[in-house]
């Protein structure tokens, strides 16, 4: 081998070297801000997942007759094939009521330390219990949802499957749990998993420029945990307040849990898993571009310019975070009888 060839040679391999102790210091360092997905289902409080339990809070999600009027179900709201939301700037609801805030993708929700924008429930079966009962969204009650199900002796069968153990199967509560149960099962592996768990070839090398930009610009003090997100509370305007169009003045998020002034405009940080699938952006939805969602968040919360070239590389990223979806059969489900409570699309 000729010395030119051996130099050539060596200088290739000292820079794979080096490139490759590179890579393992950044993962290093993702690793201790940001965690793959578990490969089961997590455990859930209070709520032993069981696979009659999935199948029932299957059907409910799907099952618009949870609604007052019979046209809204949870997955109007959170259509499964459009990335877990309805890609609209705030939700359309019963008697076609426009809702306050833009809806979350159900996807991955199972690792969100709390639910809602706002943080209000607890866990997903405190979430379902909501959207039933607001007046713009389903409408209903939960005397009329325990009767609807009653009135449908497929259904009472079910529960009686999924809660062996209960004198009295169907409940509002166990309504709840069944859908979080369903819920929990909606987790989505993505690239990003492969390449924490050592798949250096999972990540383009954009992706991982886009990386490296999360963390060092400081994305990640926010956007982190499992769900990159979904784990912890910040005013919306930290650094500079987004204008009105964006951060809407008559909405001041947790404050309405708490009343506490200090909680005014702060928002749970939003899990960024498929987030390149559900535009539009924030609470307000008012933002459609994920691109523009990257450079308001520089500089509202990080107070500074993120540059179209960064911008793009951090969409990159995370694009890496869009996993793949389980698998969605449409659920047949039990036929309504004399018994079962009438639509109605009167507003209370």
């Amino acid at each position: 081998m000729t010395r030119p060839l051996k130099l050539i040679l060596g200088t290739v391999s000292a820079l794979a070297l080096a490139q490759g102790a590179a890579a393992s210091d950044l993962r290093e360092r993702a690793q201790e801000t940001f965690a793959p997905l578990p490969s089961t289902i997590p455990a859930l409080n209070d709520n032993v997942i069981t696979e009659e339990k999935v199948d029932l809070g299957k059907a409910l999600f799907f099952d618009p007759r949870m609604s007052a009027s019979g046209v809204f179900s949870c997955n109007s709201c959170h259509n499964l094939a459009t990335g877990g939301d309805d890609n609209m700037e705030t939700s359309i609801g019963h008697a076609w009521q426009k809702g306050p805030r833009n809806s979350p993708t159900v996807l991955n929700a199972v690792f969100n330390d709390a639910q809602f924008w706002d943080g209000r429930a607890a866990d997903l079966a405190e979430q379902a219990k909501g959207p039933v009962q607001a007046g713009v969204e389903m409408a209903n009650t939960p005397d009329n949802v325990v009767n609807t199900l009653n009135s449908m002796p497929q259904y009472v069968e079910w529960f009686e499957a999924s809660f062996p153990e209960e004198a009295a199967p169907v409940s509002f509560d166990n309504f709840a749990k069944a859908i979080e149960a369903y819920e929990a099962t909606l987790i989505t592996p993505a690239p990003f998993d492969a390449w924490l768990n050592g798949d250096d070839g999972a990540l383009s090398d954009e992706q991982v420029a886009g990386l490296e930009l999360f963390m060092d610009k400081g994305c990640s003090a926010c956007h982190n945990g499992v769900n990159l997100g979904g784990n912890g509370y910040y005013p919306f305007g930290l650094i500079e307040k987004p204008g009105a169009d964006v951060l809407p003045p008559d909405d001041r998020g947790r404050f309405a849990v708490t009343e506490t002034a200090d909680d005014s405009y702060v928002f749970r940080a939003a899990p960024l898993r498929n987030i390149d699938q559900t535009a539009p952006y924030f609470h307000s939805g008012k933002v459609w571009d994920l691109k523009v969602a990257v450079q308001i968040m520089g500089t509202s919360q990080l107070g500074t310019e993120i540059n179209d070239a960064e911008t793009d590389q951090i969409v990159a990223f995370l694009g890496a975070l869009t996993g793949k979806m389980p698998e969605v059969v449409y659920p047949v489900l039990p036929a309504e009888t004399l018994k079962t409570p009438r639509p109605t699309g009167e507003v209370q």
